[in-house]
């Protein structure tokens, strides 16, 4: 009887992994070390280090390892494990924030040992921003880490960084269609391609991470199919895909200055077309000099 049982949890286990296996394309499982203490701690946890489709997570009361299972193209080890950390699990590569430590249940608040590795610090957006500890687990604030490091941007800025790129970028290839210049579009969308190349996805926030992996892959064929053009309609035709992730990039990122989202109802065969803007003032770049005021500003992305 008890031989027939353990082959029954043998076969619901296998089943359990097949599944898993089924539901995320690109598999990639990896061990680490999460720190908690009892089966609340491991709901908690396995909760954190799930993404429908992307990622899930096993997580050993005994042994301390979770075992995270990840689409490979879309995430990595490390991103769920910031990810675990904000829900307040230290683990091999982030310490919690203290106040999400000091949300856990009683019973889930499992002896700290003082590492040197990143700690994750949240902000009242619930943006992550990693920083490092000393020897001791002390955190340094962001005023101390920036009077320390003052010719060092920290990772949060560098995160920003790249991506202000890819968004100044895009306003170079928004501005050369205004000027109705296949030959300048198509140079600037091959410097915009270049930018979304080099992102580093590790450096991203969690939200703006998310996102990118949703667009990435779109947005690099749109720019690659501007850069790789020489006729303007068709420049301008890509404009339209390529401003729809850009907007969604933009609107989970922090940027230096406010966006102006602009629409013209003429553009798109009469369907009507987006596009985004560093200044206030309508120039259409679907229409360049013919219409070049046609359209309105329909939100501003602070």
């Amino acid at each position: 009887m008890k031989s027939t049982s353990k082959i029954w949890i043998a076969l619901i286990l296998l089943l359990s992994i097949t599944t898993i296996y089924g539901q995320i394309k690109n598999p990639k499982t990896e061990s680490a070390k999460v720190y908690g203490n009892c089966n609340i701690c491991k709901e908690n946890i396995e909760k954190a280090g799930y993404i429908k489709k992307i990622a899930t997570t096993d997580w050993n009361e005994d042994t301390k390892m979770a075992s995270i299972t990840y689409n490979s193209k879309l995430t990595n080890k490390n991103a769920i494990l910031k990810r675990i950390a904000l829900s307040g699990y230290d683990n091999e590569s982030f310490l919690a924030p203290d106040l999400a430590y000091s949300k856990l249940k009683e019973c889930c608040q499992y002896e700290r040992k003082a590492k040197i590795m990143p700690v994750i610090i949240a902000e009242p957006a619930e943006k992550a921003i990693v920083i490092a500890s000393n020897h001791q687990g002390h955190v340094s604030s962001a005023t101390e880490h920036s009077n320390h490091d003052t010719n060092l941007p920290s990772e949060t800025q560098k995160a920003i960084n790249q991506m202000q790129l890819v968004f100044n970028n895009y306003f170079e290839v928004k501005d050369a269609l205004v000027n109705t210049d296949a030959k300048a579009t198509a140079s600037k969308a091959s410097q915009l391609v270049k930018s979304l190349n080099a992102i580093k996805m590790n450096d991203l926030e969690m939200e703006v991470h998310m996102v990118w992996m949703k667009v990435m892959k779109a947005l690099t064929t749109d720019a690659n199919l501007i850069a790789n053009s020489k006729n303007i309609d068709d420049q301008r035709k890509t404009l339209i895909p390529l401003t729809k992730n850009i907007y969604a990039l933009i609107k989970v990122s922090k940027t230096e200055s406010p966006t102006y989202y602009q629409f013209c109802p003429m553009a798109n065969d009469g369907k009507g077309a987006n596009w985004l803007s560093k200044d206030n003032d309508v120039k259409n770049p679907y229409y360049g000099s013919e219409m070049l005021t046609c359209g309105k500003v329909v939100e501003v992305i602070k």
